[in-house]
C-alpha cells in the first residue's frame, strides 16, 4: 500500500483548498463530501502497531484492529523537545473535552525521537507529567510507524476512520479548528452508518507518585538583585507547579507568586495565575517572567505584592515583526528573559526575550532607546529583534536574516565585539552570540556550518563546530570575562565555554539522567537540566536540575555539588485568601471518590452539599487555610476554577453553581473536580493534621428544560 501520509497529502489538497475558500456554513457539507468518498473507495487499512513498542497511559498495549475498531482516531506524531508539537497539546484537549472514547475518539500520541535521550521511556514519560498528556501515548523510538505511515516532520496529525482507514493528514501547528470540524463530521458520519464503537479502551493516564520536593520541573533560575550590600536572593521559575518562588540563599521562601493550578490572571501573589513559567530575570524590586503557555511577559513588583502581564494578549501569536504596545501584541511561547542595554548604550532599557515560538529573539521596551541599525523604539513596545521566523541555524550580518530553531535560553554578556546576547539554540543544539550594538548574529559552540542542518548533536569536548551539545535549554555568563555555562540538557551535563578559544569542556555530570546523589563533579547526576545562573561573586553555580525537580547548587572552586532545601517558613505552600489548594498535597495524602454522573438542563441550579466528618474530638486549626475548590471546563465555569473557605464541621458547606443557558452550552459533558484540603487538630492527643479528598463527577447536559435545583452530596468522612 501507499504511504497514507504521503498519499493523503497529495489528494487532499483541493478539499483543503476548497475548506478554506467555503463559508462555515459550507464546510461540514464538503467535509461529509470528502469523507463519504473516501469510505466508498473502500481504501486501505493502517498495519497493526508492531508488538515490541512501549505504550503509557493505557492499562495494556493497544491494538488497532481490535480495541479501536470502531472508533475514530487521532495518531499525533510528536517529539516532546518540538515547541510546535507543544502548541497541538491544547488542540488535543479540546477535542478530547468535547468527545471521549466511549463518545468514539481516541487520542493517541505517537513519541518519534528526534534525539538519542528522547528515545529513553523515562524521559517520555517525563514528558507525558510535565505536560499533562493524559490520552495514550506509544514510544515509537526506532521511527517504525514514523517509516511505515511515511511521516516526514514533526508535528504530524493522522485521522483514522473505525477501521483504521486513513481520512486526512495534517502537517504542522494551527490547524486545530479544521481537524475539529473532520472530527465532528466523522464521528456523524459514521455513527450513522452504525460503525462507531463507544465502548472504553482502557485508559489510565499516569499517576505516579509526585516527587517529595517542593519543587516541580523547574525550568529557569536568576540571581534577586542584591540590596544595600545584602546576599542576593534568587528566583525559581517553578515551572510544574505554575508559579514562581523568590528564596534567600538559604532555600527560605521569602514570596510564592501564582498557585499549583495553571491560569492566567494578574493581581496579588496569591491571585495571580500562571501557565508553566518558564525564564525569570529581575531588576531592582520588579522580577520578570516568560509564561510559556500563557504566551506572556508577566511582572511581579515585590514592592507592592502585585503581578501584572506586560507583553501578550494569552493567545498564540503567528506575528514574525511586532510593534505594537505590550499588552496588544501577541507572542508565541517565549522561555527565557534577560535585562540589559540598548544599542545605544542606555543601560536596563531592554527585556530581551528568547522567543522560542517563533524561532526568533524579541525585544521588550523599559525606556525610548534604539535597537541596533539605529531601529528607534518608544517605551512599552515590543518587536523582534533577530530571527527571520524560519527554523534554522543561520549566522548572518544583518539580525533579520539571521535564523534560529527553537531559541530557549539567554543571558547578557560581554563579547570581543561588545555588549551581547548568548542564546541556547536548543533545536540546533548550539550556543549562538547576538550582538547589541549591529545585531549581527554568529555561531559559538555546537551545530554545524550547514544552516539546515538541525541534527548535529551529541556529546563531545571541543572548539566551535567540532563541539557537541544535545538540545542546550539555558546559559550563563560569569562576568567579567567569563567562562559561559551551558545547561547541555539532553546530555544531563554542565559545560563552560571558554570565549576566547571558543573551547568547550564538561564542568560536570556523569551524562546519564540517573538520580544519585554525588558530591564530586565527576559523580554528579542532572536529568534534562533547564536553567542556570551564577553568584554574584562567580563561585557558585546554581543548577535548575528540571526532571530531579530540585536546585543544585556547584561549587565552581571546590568542584563539589549539594541540593539546596527549600523550605516554606514564614510562607505558607498553599493561597491564604482561598483562591486555590496545594494540589500536590491533595493527590499524595487524600482518597478520590468518584460518584454517578449527573444530569442537569440549560440555566438549572446544581447545589454541591459537601460535608466533612472530623474524627472525634477534633476541630479546624484555627487560621490555618482549610479549602474547597472546583474545578471544570471553561464553558461551564467561567472563571474554570472557583473556591472558598470551608464550614465548619459538622455544617454542610453549600456550592452553589448555575448551569449555562442554552445558548452559552457549548458542549454537552464536562467533569467537575471537587477538592478539599482540612486543617484539623485532635484535642486530646494535641496533635494537627491535614488531610484531604477529591470528587469527581461527570455532568451531562440534556436539552430539556427543568425547573429547581440539582443537588449533589458529597460526603466523607476524614
Amino acid at each position: 500500500m501507499a504511504l497514507p501520509v504521503a498519499s493523503l497529502l497529495f489528494h487532499q489538497q483541493d478539499i483543503l483548498e476548497a475548506l478554506g475558500e467555503a463559508p462555515s456554513e459550507d464546510k461540514d457539507a464538503l467535509l461529509l463530501s470528502w469523507i463519504r468518498e473516501q469510505d466508498k473507495t473502500g481504501g486501505d487499512t493502517l498495519p497493526e502497531f508492531g508488538p515490541d513498542l512501549t505504550w503509557l497511559n493505557v492499562e495494556r498495549a493497544l491494538s488497532l484492529h481490535t480495541d479501536l475498531h470502531g472508533k475514530i482516531v487521532i495518531l499525533d506524531f510528536f517529539t516532546y523537545c518540538c515547541i510546535n508539537c507543544l502548541h497541538i497539546l491544547p488542540d488535543l484537549q479540546t477535542l478530547e473535552h468535547c468527545w471521549k472514547d466511549t463518545d468514539g475518539l481516541v487520542v493517541i500520541g505517537v513519541h518519534s525521537a528526534k534525539f538519542p535521550h528522547e528515545k529513553v521511556t523515562d524521559g517520555v514519560l517525563a514528558a507525558v507529567q510535565r505536560y499533562n498528556i493524559e490520552h495514550p501515548v506509544v514510544c515509537d523510538g526506532e521511527a517504525q510507524l514514523w517509516q511505515a505511515l511515511g511521516v516526514s516532520c514533526w508535528p504530524t496529525v493522522l485521522l483514522l476512520g473505525p477501521r483504521a482507514n486513513p481520512l486526512f493528514a495534517f502537517v504542522g501547528e494551527g490547524q486545530g479548528a479544521t481537524l475539529s470540524l473532520a472530527v465532528a463530521a466523522a464521528l456523524r458520519y459514521y455513527r450513522e452508518k452504525g460503525e462507531i464503537n463507544d465502548s472504553p479502551v482502557g485508559l489510565a493516564p499516569f499517576k505516579g507518585p509526585l516527587s517529595s520536593s517542593m519543587l516541580r520541573f523547574p525550568g529557569k533560575i536568576c540571581l534577586l538583585d542584591e540590596e544595600e550590600g545584602q546576599p542576593a536572593g534568587l528566583v525559581i521559575a517553578d515551572t510544574g507547579n505554575h508559579r514562581v518562588l523568590v528564596i534567600d540563599t538559604t532555600g527560605q521562601v521569602l514570596h510564592c507568586v501564582g498557585g499549583r493550578l495553571r491560569g492566567y490572571s494578574d493581581g496579588t501573589f496569591s491571585k495571580a495565575r500562571f501557565n508553566m513559567p518558564q525564564g525569570v530575570c529581575s531588576l531592582g524590586k520588579k522580577i520578570f517572567v516568560a509564561d510559556t503557555e500563557n504566551h506572556l511577559i508577566r511582572q511581579i513588583d515585590l514592592q507592592n505584592g502585585l503581578v501584572s502581564t506586560l507583553v501578550g494578549t494569552g493567545v498564540q501569536s503567528k506575528d514574525f515583526e511586532g510593534g505594537n504596545v505590550g499588552p496588544k501584541q501577541p507572542i508565541s511561547s517565549p522561555w527565557d528573559v534577560a535585562i540589559g542595554c540598548s544599542a545605544d548604550g542606555v543601560a536596563n532599557a531592554v527585556v530581551y526575550i528568547a522567543m522560542a515560538g517563533s524561532h526568533q529573539v524579541w525585544a521588550y521596551m523599559l525606556q525610548d532607546c534604539t535597537l541596533p541599525r539605529g531601529r528607534k523604539v518608544n517605551s512599552g513596545a515590543c518587536v523582534r529583534l533577530a530571527g527571520s521566523g524560519r527554523e534554522e541555524n543561520r549566522n548572518n550580518m544583518y539580525p533579520h536574516k539571521a535564523g534560529f530553531a527553537q531559541p530557549s535560553g539567554i543571558s547578557l554578556g560581554q563579547s570581543a565585539h561588545g555588549p551581547c546576547l548568548f542564546v541556547a539554540d536548543s533545536e540546533s543544539s548550539s550556543v549562538r552570540v547576538l550582538l547589541l550594538n549591529d545585531g549581527a548574529v554568529q555561531g559559538l559552540v555546537g551545530g554545524e556550518r550547514d544552516p539546515t542542518n538541525l541534527f548535529a548533536y551529541g556529546d563531545v569536548d571541543g572548539t566551535g563546530v567540532d563541539a557537541k551539545l544535545q538540545h542546550p535549554l539555558g546559559v550563563a555568563w560569569c562576568p567579567p570575562d567569563g567562562p559561559l555555562y551551558v545547561a547541555d540538557s539532553y546530555n544531563h551535563k554542565v559545560k563552560t565555554i571558554e570565549l576566547k578559544t571558543k573551547m568547550c569542556r564538561t564542568l560536570a555530570g556523569t551524562g546519564k539522567p540517573s538520580n544519585i546523589e554525588g558530591l564530586e563533579f565527576e559523580h554528579v547526576t542532572f536529568n534534562e537540566p533547564g536553567g542556570l545562573c551564577v553568584s554574584l561573586a562567580g563561585e557558585l553555580l546554581y543548577v535548575a536540575d528540571t526532571n530531579h525537580h530540585r536546585i543544585q547548587v556547584l561549587d565552581v572552586k571546590k568542584r563539589t555539588a549539594s541540593t539546596l532545601a527549600i523550605r516554606f517558613v514564614d510562607v505558607v505552600d498553599v493561597a491564604v485568601d482561598s483562591t486555590s489548594i496545594n494540589r500536590s498535597i491533595v493527590s499524595r495524602t487524600s482518597p478520590h471518590v468518584h460518584l454517578e454522573p449527573v444530569t442537569v438542563a440549560p440555566g438549572q441550579g446544581l447545589h454541591l452539599a459537601l460535608s466533612l466528618d472530623l474524627p472525634a474530638g477534633a476541630c479546624l486549626t484555627e487560621g490555618a487555610p482549610s479549602y474547597w475548590q472546583v474545578q471544570g471546563s471553561n464553558w461551564f465555569l467561567k472563571e474554570q476554577v472557583i473556591s472558598g473557605r470551608l464550614a465548619r464541621p459538622p455544617d454542610e458547606t453549600v456550592i452553589m453553581l448555575q448551569v449555562p443557558g442554552s445558548d452559552d452550552v457549548q458542549q454537552r459533558r464536562t467533569t467537575l473536580s471537587v477538592e478539599s484540603l482540612v486543617y484539623y487538630c485532635l484535642q486530646k492527643e494535641g496533635t494537627c493534621l491535614m488531610k484531604g479528598v477529591t470528587f469527581t463527577f461527570e455532568l451531562h447536559v440534556t436539552e430539556d428544560q427543568k425547573a429547581g435545583n440539582i443537588e449533589v452530596s458529597l460526603v466523607h468522612k476524614l
